[in-house]
């Protein structure tokens, strides 16, 4: 079991700090949790430009992507709560799914990315939830499900949030979410932001493309018209500049791919639970089961989307492993820690939040200026690793 040290906390603050010296932090929080404790909370800058709005450890921030993880449980708890194994059919509980071909796609092909429905024929808007759920129903898998990896970037929210309606009966994965794990754990992340929270949230900015991002593949395939990389970020359509997501249109509905809104003092706390193995305040939140889930690898490969190797458990990421038998079964890259059994999720721009079972640890970090590219950057990464020196 490691403990996070005196010194690792030196080292996160100090790494934390000359992020705004010298790697154009602008306002950013840390929050990391080791056993249910907060044992670091660090929170500095601003929420403009400008100076004039000081960034505190109450400051809310869109997290992107981040989002996923805490939707992807809302998925699981539904499914337990209706003794539904992730290899049963989607179609199940969302009969009319089985258009294009789809009647054996099971819930895991969904939570693992490898379903095939990453990017939609049919030319839909992202507002319109109702559109997108028939679209979905009627698309023909891009590939034969669970045969290739293909990060769902958006439809992923889209099919995690009507699985929880279907089951469930309520009128939103975000209120599922809120009912759940916000109001029980007094979280300050929403899946669908109430008004009276609005003027907690920063505006976030985007990254600027530098020479040194020319030769990512990412980055190229994302700017090239056609690619699965761009079809994908762009389907369903709308929200593509940064600035929409400063809007209480992308806060209220509750996207959940992409739309949660809060402080990384709340994303640590729900990963705190996690880390815990879904116990909080001596009671049991989550079911031993479903940390698991989220803890084994379901898909790992060079992810189709994303252009690097990818690790997927069930609707969560994970570091995959270095395929090179030198390095018997060592990560390939530790964004999520030392331990195989860690998990979480990033967010478009920067925020990560991770949960390490083995160790009780958990890390959120939230920011306001973006960086360029869809995985982690050096700001929260050297974090993570000081977590373990």
């Amino acid at each position: 079991m490691h403990a996070i040290t005196p010194t690792a906390k030196v080292a996160i603050t100090e790494w934390f700090e000359e992020n705004f010296r010298t790697r154009g932090e602008l306002g950013a929080s840390v929050s990391i949790w080791q056993h249910g404790v907060e044992v670091l909370a660090l929170a500095q800058g601003f929420c403009d430009r400008q100076s004039t709005q000081p960034w505190d450890a109450r400051t809310l921030a869109p997290v992107f992507s981040s989002t996923k993880a805490p939707a992807a449980v809302c998925c699981l708890m539904a499914l337990e709560e209706a003794g539904l194994p992730l290899d049963c059919a989607v179609s199940e509980v969302w009969p009319e799914f089985v258009g294009g071909g789809k009647g054996a796609m099971q819930f895991a092909h969904l939570l693992s990315h490898t379903a095939g429905l990453c990017a939609l024929d049919e030319r839909v808007p992202i507002f319109n939830y109702e559109a997108v759920v028939e679209a979905l129903e009627h698309q023909t898998p891009l590939w034969e499900p669970g045969t290739r990896q293909g990060y769902h970037a958006r439809t992923f929210g889209f099919l995690m949030d009507e699985t929880v309606r279907r089951i469930t009966g309520v009128d939103s994965l975000g209120l599922y979410f809120r009912e759940t794990f916000g109001e029980p754990m007094d979280l300050d992340f929403w899946i669908g932001l109430p008004e009276e929270q609005w003027g907690r949230v920063s505006p976030v900015y985007p990254g600027k493309i530098s020479i040194a991002h020319n030769d990512q593949p990412f980055l190229k395939a994302y700017n090239a018209g056609g690619t699965l990389t761009q079809r994908t970020f762009t389907s369903p359509f709308g929200l593509n500049a940064v600035s929409e997501f400063n809007t209480s249109a992308l806060w209220a509905p509750g996207f959940a791919s992409m739309g949660g809104v809060g402080s990384a003092r709340g994303l640590g706390k729900f990963y705190a639970m996690l880390a815990q193995g879904g116990i909080w305040n001596g009671k049991r939140l989550v079911s031993e089961s479903i940390v698991r889930q989220l803890s084994h690898t379901l898909s790992e490969e060079e992810d189709s989307v994303l252009l690097t190797p990818i690790a997927f458990g069930a609707g969560v990421m994970k570091d995959p492993i270095n395929p090179d038998p030198r390095y018997d079964g060592a990560k390939l890259r530790q964004h999520y820690g030392q331990s195989l059994s860690a998990f979480g999720h990033p967010g478009a721009g920067g925020s990560l939040s991770l949960a390490d079972p083995e160790n009780g640890i958990a890390l959120a970090y939230v920011m306001n200026q973006m960086e360029v590219g869809a995985l982690p950057g050096a700001k929260v990464l050297g974090l993570v690793e000081r977590l373990y020196w």
